[in-house]
């Protein structure tokens, strides 16, 4: 799943802690960071998410009902 011109990275977590299962981002060189560790959240929001827009991230969900949840931040960010 992709998402894009994320702005409001608490309340990508907050979706983030909703979903059942795992949520994996992909980074640009290739590595997969658990974001539901609390430690890779702390790295993540430290060096991926250091600017208030991300333009574009890759996730993936390991569970497939998380995608409504995903989808859902995704809805009410845009708005």
């Amino acid at each position: 799943m992709k998402l894009t011109n994320v702005t409001n990275v608490e309340s990508f977590f907050e979706a983030v802690n909703k979903c059942q299962g795992d949520v994996y981002l992909t980074t640009q060189e290739g590595d997969r960071l658990n974001l539901k560790s609390q430690l890779t959240k702390f790295l993540t929001l430290s060096t991926v998410f250091q600017s208030s827009l991300i333009k574009e991230m890759d996730l993936e969900l390991s569970c497939p009902e998380d995608v409504s949840v995903m989808l859902s931040f995704s809805m009410g960010a845009a708005a």
